[in-house]
């Protein structure tokens, strides 16, 4: 693959060419030239678009897919392609399948399902055997076929003492463990905030000690045991401030945010639209203003979709009996731009890569070429048509947004929107 990006503004504070205007030349998958007035040759694709920008690929840190036993939710094939209209190069896939991602077979089987795309898919291997919190699934054997970290999704360790076994044993290949922060004998059956929404509309309420609670313990263990540690879609202001209070300790933590609590409120659920019902729930103002601040100041290190494609049998249905689970993929970009700045936004959809594959492609001559295109300008609303996803459980429908993804670079291949 051959093409020539002109006049592409640089958003990579690992490049040289950091905030400057340039045309970027592609070969074969690396970065062959950086410069201005570059000449556009024959068998060579030019790329150019209204204010484009470009930045290093981005990486979503949660996403689901149906593959294997649910494909009618979402294939890794289609998947995949959802994944590089929405900007993004690599995607670390929950474990969340049927049978659960927790053998090194189940990892190279969906490997196997990846090649050949634009987007690199990265597995998550589940934490324990089944994801049921019970024994330490093979945690060595997944990651020698391509695991780069290891967590039972939406589901908490409820036992300390595992958390604390696995810590220390993944230290002896550089492991990274997940802990879902929810205290789930405090949650109960709870499935919106605990608050004044929760009680207007009936709802039982998931208190935010539930997942303050659960963080305050997993960073107690991380002190202790040591290792590396991530915690996945915090939502609460008192979980921001406990893994701040870590960080400033030295110890190796990171946390994500999943876009949704950022940008959307609980009062949304007083249609009792089951779109939003997700977890962690959807918080009130005090949380998601903690939670910005936290994007802003470096306390949470990334932003997730958390794309999670659910059929119409699991999300039309009584706002009781409905999964939790919402797609935002295609819009989680656009979401975030309208609550930091396009730097800030790179720096939050880049960082997955570093902590997750520990590797990032600068952009400059003789690097590979894995690139986001997009622009911050511009302004809509995200409507049914904005839905590339098998499933249609679009948490940000009808809600207006900043942007534009023009595509990306990756794989020696090109994916235009």
């Amino acid at each position: 693959m051959k093409a020539l990006i002109k006049n592409a503004i640089i958003v990579d504070s690992d490049s040289p060419h950091h905030g400057s205007t340039k045309d970027v030349r592609i070969k074969d998958g690396l970065i062959i030239e950086i410069g201005e007035h570059l000449e556009h040759t024959k068998g060579e694709t030019l790329i150019e678009r209204d204010n484009l920008h470009i930045s290093q690929g981005w990486f979503d840190s949660s996403v689901s897919m149906g593959q294997p036993g649910f494909e009618e939710r979402e294939t890794i094939d289609h998947g995949l392609q959802v994944a590089a209209t929405s900007g993004f190069t690599a995607v670390a896939l929950n474990p969340n399948t049927y049978p659960i991602i927790d053998t090194s077979s189940d990892v190279t089987f969906v490997k196997k399902m990846a090649e050949g795309h634009a987007t690199s898919l990265f597995p998550i291997g589940a934490l324990t055997r089944n994801s049921e919190s019970v024994d330490l699934a093979e945690l060595y054997d997944m990651q020698q076929s391509g695991a780069v970290a290891f967590g039972d999704y939406q589901q908490p360790i409820s036992n300390p003492n595992l958390l604390k076994i696995a810590l220390q044993y993944t230290q002896g290949f550089n492991g990274l463990v997940l802990s879902f922060p929810q205290e789930q004998k405090i949650a109960g059956k709870g499935m919106v905030n605990e608050g004044e929404v929760s009680t207007r509309v009936g709802l039982k309420g998931i208190p935010a000690i539930a997942e303050s609670l659960q963080v305050a313990r997993d960073l107690h263990i991380l002190e202790y045991a040591g290792g590396s540690l991530h915690i996945p879609t915090i939502s609460t202001k008192a979980s921001v401030e406990l893994i701040k209070q870590t960080k400033a300790k030295g110890l190796d933590v990171t946390c994500s945010v999943a876009i949704h609590n950022l940008y959307l409120l609980d009062t949304v659920i007083d249609d009792f639209d089951t779109r939003y019902k997700v977890l962690p729930p959807l918080r009130n103002q005090e949380h998601v203003d903690a939670l910005i601040e936290g994007v802003k100041d470096g306390t949470i290190d990334m932003v997730t979709s958390d794309h999670n494609p659910l059929d119409v049998e699991r999300k039309h249905v009584e706002f009781d009996n409905a999964m939790y689970g919402a797609i935002s993929q295609e819009a989680t970009f656009k979401a975030l731009l309208t609550i930091v700045s396009e730097k800030r936004a790179v720096t939050l959809l880049t960082a997955g890569r570093r902590r997750f594959i520990g590797t990032s492609n600068s952009i400059q001559e003789n690097s590979p070429a894995d690139i986001t295109l997009f622009t911050p300008k511009g302004s809509s609303t995200f409507t049914q048509e904005h839905i590339k996803s098998t499933s249609n459980n679009a948490i940000f429908l009808n809600q207006k947004m900043k942007g534009e993804v023009y595509g990306i670079i990756a794989n020696n291949q090109l994916v235009l929107n």
